[in-house]
């Protein structure tokens, strides 16, 4: 997912860039409301992370203007720790805020939390070709996967499988029909090639992949997506 980072100080947008990285988000930078909001327009942007006090355009009028346009999740930034601040920021469209100095890791939580809501009860709902079944997701649109608001980055086969799958929640696909819908031919012996990839899948979006909530065997038959 791409969250879009927006503070004057350098240091702590590359600071916090490398913790979002490192979770498997695509950063985007921004050094006042200004350059916040041309960003958003050019990107498609799922979290922002927006300072107060910056020039030309300040964290507060920059959220103002984004909530006239949309309602991408925001986490308020400020080095002041008084109430007024905070309840203005909140009041303006803030869905969370942290007080300089902060723990790099509550940030990460909080994006993580944030995200949660987003894909399950935000804007994704609206878009079309946006698959869901519980906490897994697949915007088929920017090919982006999440499990509970964490990115799952998947090979293309990997995508197509659990795309298709998805797609038919509780609907169970036999070997063969998933291979020939997948790699648009026919094989006479698909089923240590599809074994392989489902297992690959598992692997990474399955908190226990020996026991998985989504990609499930039936056997005799084929496998399926949990409808949830």
């Amino acid at each position: 997912m791409n969250v879009l980072v927006c503070d004057d100080d350098k240091e702590i947008v590359d600071a916090i860039g490398i913790y979002l990285e490192n979770e498997g988000y695509q950063l985007f930078k921004a050094f006042n409301g200004l350059e916040a909001m041309n960003l958003i327009k050019d990107h498609e942007i799922h979290l922002i992370i927006m300072d107060i006090m910056m020039p030309m355009m300040d964290g507060l009028r920059a959220t103002m203007k984004i909530r006239e346009e949309n309602n991408i999740p925001l986490i308020m930034l400020s080095a002041k720790s008084e109430d007024s601040d905070k309840i203005l920021g909140l009041n303006l469209g803030a869905d969370d805020y942290l007080t300089k100095p902060f723990n790099p890791l509550e940030l990460i939580a909080r994006v993580k939390s944030q995200l949660r809501r987003y894909t399950t009860l935000g804007s994704l709902e609206t878009k079309q070709n946006v698959f869901r079944t519980g906490g897994l997701v697949i915007d088929d649109e920017s090919k982006i996967i999440t499990v509970d608001g964490e990115v799952v980055h998947l090979t293309p086969v990997q995508y197509k499988i659990l795309k298709l799958l998805t797609a038919n929640a509780g609907r169970v696909f036999s070997i063969e029909d998933i291979y020939e819908r997948v790699w648009n031919e026919t094989s006479f012996s698909p089923e240590n090639t599809v074994s392989v990839h489902i297992r690959k899948i598992r692997e990474k979006i399955e908190i226990n992949p020996k026991e998985p909530k989504y990609l499930k065997v039936v056997w005799g038959v084929g496998y399926k997506v949990e409808k949830i």
